[in-house]
């Protein structure tokens, strides 16, 4: 595919086909820059059926750029809690922040302008250009990079990165870069699969060198690692939870509710920094009747296989000492708290925190009370 008219060719079957099948997606529902540069930075390293629903809360929380810059970083990392890597989240709330006071509200226009901000790399900034602003600037991410690669007969990605930038600008449909970046990334995604490739279904297929996969690294291998934890609840009277010397139960509420004590990780914590989660325990010499449910959870290139332990409300004191802040927190309250992706998860398996409908703990511990499974 090294000449121009097959380039013209490929964007014309490219974008024809993109036009026809194109996922809806509510991002795409929109040419509100601030909205898209929020789907792009949600969309780094996450599948996009676990983003729909976060975009969807975060864009209602807010709106507007305006809107996220004037809010805390907490309720941030609140709204965005379990969809992972928060660093996402503080580099996109600081950008909002720096676009406010520096620019005047206005966010950058171009690829070259948008690189400058927190959070925002030579992919992000592209995406934001050509989708938002219409900047005829090509985005290579991993899928772009294997479509070019099977296109173009290479048989390393790694060994060729400086060509597929080349060939991914060259190839660009500056009339709709905006739908082509977007095509070629569907076209990765939907089609030009890692593993078993639908060629029968590529719009390209006749344009291809490899039809087919092609020689690629070993994945890393995944690390093992056990961890413990402690659910502890009580019922409390409304005024007995407070944060900052100020009542958190609102006017009006009598009755009793419960609560559920959480720790905050250290602010220096080299992951998950300021995140709130159940209380870490040693899990060695813990009675096995304390045990409530087992969930794996994978951070990174790391697979958590956690146990959780049921501890009545007064054992407080003989939990292991906190690396930060511990507190207690009433369980209405935690949808507006950081929790870490595995707390968040644990918590619901729990049925604790609203959002699963699967099988309660796997264990009952009898100590508990019956009203923490309503």
């Amino acid at each position: 595919m090294s000449g121009l008219p097959e380039q013209g060719e490929f964007r014309r079957l490219l974008l024809r086909w993109f036009d026809d099948n194109a996922r809806d997606l509510p991002w795409r529902r929109t040419r509100d820059p601030y909205a898209i540069w929020v789907s792009e930075i949600m969309l780094q390293q996450t599948r996009v059926a676990a983003v729909i629903e976060h975009y969807t809360r975060f864009i209602e929380r807010f709106p507007t750029l305006p809107a996220l810059a004037e809010t805390c970083e907490d309720d941030v990392l609140a709204c965005w809690s379990g969809l992972g890597y928060y660093r996402r989240a503080r580099m996109l709330h600081k950008a909002a922040r720096f676009v406010a006071q520096e620019l005047d509200g206005k966010l950058p226009s171009t690829a070259a302008e948008l690189r400058a901000l927190p959070g925002i790399g030579e992919y992000t900034s592209a995406a934001i250009a050509s989708i938002g602003f219409g900047e005829a600037v090509a985005c290579v991410d991993g899928n772009v990079e294997r479509v070019l690669t099977r296109m173009r007969g290479w048989a390393e990605r790694g060994s060729v990165a400086a060509r597929i930038r080349r060939a991914a600008g060259e190839l660009l449909d500056a009339s709709r870069p905006g739908d082509f970046n977007q095509a070629m990334m569907e076209l990765g995604a939907m089609v030009c699969l890692p593993r078993g490739p639908l060629c029968l279904q590529c719009p390209v297929v006749e344009l291809c060198a490899t039809r087919g996969e092609h020689p690629v690294a070993a994945r890393k291998k995944m690390r093992s690692q056990k961890a413990a934890y402690a659910f502890l609840l009580r019922v409390t009277q409304p005024s007995a939870v407070k944060q900052g010397g100020r009542s958190k139960s609102g006017r009006g509420r009598q009755r009793p509710e419960l609560a559920v004590l959480l720790e905050q990780r250290p602010a220096v914590a080299s992951l998950m920094p300021g995140m709130w989660e159940l209380p870490e325990i040693d899990g060695t010499n813990v009675d096995a009747a304390r045990r409530l449910l087992d969930v794996r959870h994978s951070i990174t290139v790391t697979n958590y296989y956690v146990t959780v332990y049921g501890y009545d409300a007064d054992a407080e004191a003989e939990l292991t000492e906190s690396r930060g802040t511990r507190r207690w927190v009433l369980t209405r309250e935690l949808v507006e708290l950081p929790l870490t992706g595995l707390t968040r998860k644990v918590l619901k398996r729990l049925k604790t925190l609203p959002g699963y409908t699967g099988p309660g703990p796997s264990v009952t511990f009898e100590e508990m009370t019956p009203e923490i499974w309503i």
